[in-house]
């Protein structure tokens, strides 16, 4: 399911997933399934009123947004299954369907000591200190404590499934709500209102939006409801129906009751990895018969820029609180870039940009090969999208190449084994875009971005040297590294998920086999002692600052040595590496032919890496919309990196 960025009139980023419940129910056969989903995304973060009672209780409070935090927070639980499930409609008791089998009425009880919890809070509020902007946060307490206040049921037992129409009626004393003198017209929050929701503060403008959605899930003078018994509801009373939100909450809610499920899980049973009986070596492409030249190297990152700012501004009801410097201090990210365009689009730009700087014509095309992990269309492929739209009439190849952070040395090796059959440049594009596929899962919205690139590889002339000089793959490894990202994930809405613990297991495992084999392979020139000690810069796959740092340290590297530009445009998959070598090349790092090492490592349990030489005359212009996103930085060059090798 896409859940996309959006960009509000105030040209902010907004992510309506994250406060606008959504759950994608096909993903779901039982109701155990769904209580576990409901439980990590509602309850675990959640405080309940008794909760709320006994922090006021103890002081534990130290302002007043922390106690409008868990006032939320316990609303967005009191409406787990409401917000998830079902719309709600105030509907004329004598025009509710009594025998329809898709239209229920809850069952409620009372809220127990509901009168002291809400006197607490009321009382509490007004004593705590401000923390940012006293006006506004009375503002949001007044809507939140409105409809907290008036909550009239217990919530800890609600049930997902609620009772027919035809069910409640047959227990006379069941109580549900009742509203007196419904009003149509009472003032609800629009869309495009929560959207444009705008506070100087970040932490603030989500509180806002949460009380705005909050507010929306009550559309009636809360004075004026209360429970009572079905048996007592008169004609012209007014109830609380709930109709499923959409077809697939009936057909989850029929499939937990007859318990048939709509797939069959394939079982899973753990395999214990055996290592390959010898190992895999690298290609020394200096033993081909056609030598690779990179003719070009483009560049099409996102757009728009998504700061930390942002993300703390669009805090979901699932998340914990963080702050823009603690995303700093756990990714090393300031930034991320988004693009509104689709990813064959990105990809095309940075198709386009590569060839106009080579001077080749779609004519002179031999394959396009594209490393993506995101590629939400299977046919026609993004690479055959591409050479139709470059007006390549007929290729030797075009294909796409599932690799993920390892895509850039996955599709180098295939664009090098293609450069011995077709002998003219073939096109390898990089390209990802992620912000439509996170929704609100916090780790992933903090670490992915959007971007593209594309290098283009041609045969060298006679007496022309190779860029490309050492290729390596890798895949595969114990099934927790396998399956340590995943996308879409049925237990996450369908989005894409990271398991950092794995993840980084994986990470350490693979750098550190990476740099034994090019300690043990020799330094083309005949100079260095090996291969390693002839590697001028590091650029790795821009995974996550803070944990490849951390790895490089424990395998006897230093930070000097790597760079990085994740800090700006975040993790890109299979596009990072050739966006940070570009970005080396307009930082200054990277100022002549230089010899860099290129690992790449992710999803899949894949990795691998290109040594090559990258030289900063083969790097086509930055688009102006990139450069104006992404802020320069200090520079240092290659020769002062290069010290941290000798």
């Amino acid at each position: 399911m896409a859940q996309p960025a959006m960009i509000n009139s105030h040209g902010r980023l907004v992510f309506p997933s994250n406060f606008m419940p959504e759950l994608d129910l096909s993903a779901l056969d039982s109701l155990e399934g769904l209580e576990e989903v409901i439980h990590r995304d509602f309850e675990e973060k959640s405080p309940s009123g008794t909760d709320i009672l006994q922090r006021i209780t103890e002081g534990r409070y130290g302002d007043r947004t922390e106690l409008l935090r868990d006032l939320a927070m316990n609303l967005f639980w009191t409406n787990r299954y409401a917000m998830t499930m079902y719309e709600k409609r105030l509907t004329r008791w004598a025009d509710v369907p009594r025998q329809r089998d898709d239209v229920y009425l809850p069952r409620l009880t009372p809220w127990e000591d509901g009168d002291r919890k809400v006197a607490a809070v009321k009382e509490a509020y007004p004593q705590l200190p401000a923390r940012w902007d006293a006006e506004v946060e009375d503002g949001i307490f007044r809507t939140l404590f409105d409809v907290f206040a008036h909550r009239k049921f217990h919530a800890t037992e609600l049930s997902a499934i609620k009772p027919t129409v035809a069910e409640i009626l047959e227990t006379p004393d069941a109580l549900t709500t009742r509203v007196t003198g419904y009003d149509p017209n009472y003032p609800v929050f629009s869309d495009d209102a929560i959207l444009d929701a705008h506070q100087d503060v970040p932490e603030l403008e989500a509180l806002e939006r949460w009380a705005m959605v909050l507010h929306n899930q009550y559309p009636w003078d809360r004075t004026r409801s209360e429970l009572v018994p079905v048996g007592e509801l008169r004609d012209d009373d007014y109830v609380v129906v709930f109709h499923p939100r959409e077809p697939q909450v009936q057909r989850f809610i029929r499939r937990a009751v007859t318990g048939r499920s709509a797939t069959q899980a394939a079982p899973s049973a753990a395999v214990e990895p055996r290592r390959p009986s010898r190992p895999y070596r690298a290609l020394e492409v200096g033993t081909l018969a056609v030598q690779p030249r990179i003719l070009s190297l483009s560049v099409a990152p996102g757009e728009v820029v998504c700061s930390n700012d942002d993300l703390v501004r669009n805090t979901a009801y699932n998340w914990s609180p963080m702050s823009a410097a603690s995303i700093v201090k756990k990714t090393g990210i300031e930034q991320r870039l988004y693009s509104m365009s689709r990813i064959e689009d990105l990809a095309l730009k940075a198709a386009r940009t590569a060839l106009e700087h080579a001077g080749v014509g779609p004519e002179d095309v031999g394959a396009v090969i594209v490393a993506t992990c995101t590629n939400d269309r299977l046919m026609p492929s993004i690479a055959t999208y591409l050479s139709g739209e470059l007006g390549i009439y007929q290729a030797y190849a075009s294909y796409d190449l599932i690799a993920a952070c390892a895509g850039m040395p996955y599709a180098m090796a295939e664009a090098t084994r293609l450069l011995q059959e077709v002998e003219r440049p073939v096109l390898v594009v990089c390209v990802e875009k992620f912000s439509d596929k996170i929704g609100n899962v916090r780790t992933s919205r903090m670490i992915f971005g959007d971007g593209a690139s594309a290098v283009l590889v041609g045969p060298a002339a006679e007496g022309e040297g190779r860029d490309i000089e050492f290729l390596q793959t890798y895949a595969s490894g114990p099934q927790s590294q396998v399956n340590s990202i995943i996308w879409p994930n049925p237990e996450f809405d369908r989005n894409l998920t990271v398991y950092g613990p794995e993840v980084k297991d994986l990470a350490g495992r693979y750098l550190a086999q990476m740099l034994e084999d090019i300690k043990a392979l020799p330094d083309p020139d005949g100079r260095a002692a090996s291969l390693l000690d002839s590697i001028e810069l590091i650029v790795p796959h821009q995974a996550n600052k803070t944990m490849v740092i951390d790895l490089a340290l424990k395998a006897g590297l230093t930070p000097e040595q790597l760079y990085f530009n994740i800090d700006k445009v975040g993790n890109t998959s299979s596009a990072s590496i050739p966006l940070a070598i570009h970005d080396a090349v307009r930082d200054g790092v990277i100022t002549r032919p230089t010899r860099v090492f290129a690992p790449g490592f992710g999803a899949g349990a894949v990795a691998g890496y290109a040594v090559l030489r990258v030289d900063p005359a083969v790097m086509a212009p930055r688009p102006d919309a990139a450069a104006e996103a992404t802020s320069a930085r200090p520079a240092s060059s290659v020769d002062d990196m290069v010290v941290a090798f000798t």
